[in-house]
């Protein structure tokens, strides 16, 4: 069974509630979104990532990377992105665009480092090598990671411009571009 259908005039803001649940809810469709940026060789790029944080009163979505990885260095060539959401549960997608911010050191760093140094994730901020760098077979991992060393944790934020949501039902399909307060819906 199907979901109930959202009224068209509380669509940006329960759009909003699901991306403001997300980071808190291990086990919602879009804490894992896939992130698309512009490589540094102009070709398209697309990996997954964790949801973080999400604001809706500045409209931002914030990632967590280690500062070396590619994704990185994409971001600061060329800071437009685009965060691609699917929810089979509500029969939801979502692409979320606008311009990323990439923070690697500062108070909102060293903020988000103090929350999560304890966690079993911070090792993946503390690796020797950079993200891709290659191995001597997959147990090396384990001895690339210093303790005591600097952490390498980066923060993006994406300043969303521009919600495309799509809502896939067998008795019709609904879609919707939301700019800014401007809702315009579209042909699927």
């Amino acid at each position: 069974m199907s979901p109930p259908r959202v009224a068209p005039d509380a669509l940006p803001q329960r759009l909003w509630q699901e991306l403001e649940r997300a980071p808190h809810d291990r086990h919602h469709d879009w804490r894992t979104p896939a992130l698309a940026t512009v490589g540094l060789d102009g070709q398209p790029q697309a990996r997954t990532v964790v949801l973080r944080e999400a604001r809706a009163a500045t409209q931002e979505l914030v990632l967590y990377t280690d500062a070396r990885s590619p994704k990185c260095a994409e971001l600061q060539a060329s800071t437009g992105a685009l965060l691609l959401f699917w929810s089979p549960r509500l029969r939801w997608q979502l692409r979320a665009s606008g311009q990323a911010r990439v923070e690697h050191e500062g108070p909102a760093v060293q903020a988000t480092w103090e929350r999560m140094r304890n966690a079993p994730s911070a090792r993946d901020y503390l690796a020797l090598l950079a993200p891709g760098a290659p191995l001597e077979g997959p147990e090396a991992h384990d001895a690339q990671v210093a303790s005591g060393a600097a952490h390498h944790l980066a923060r993006i934020t994406l300043t969303v411009q521009r919600l495309d949501w799509l809502e896939l039902r067998r008795e019709g399909h609904r879609r919707a571009m939301i700019e800014g307060e401007h809702l315009r819906w579209c042909m699927p």
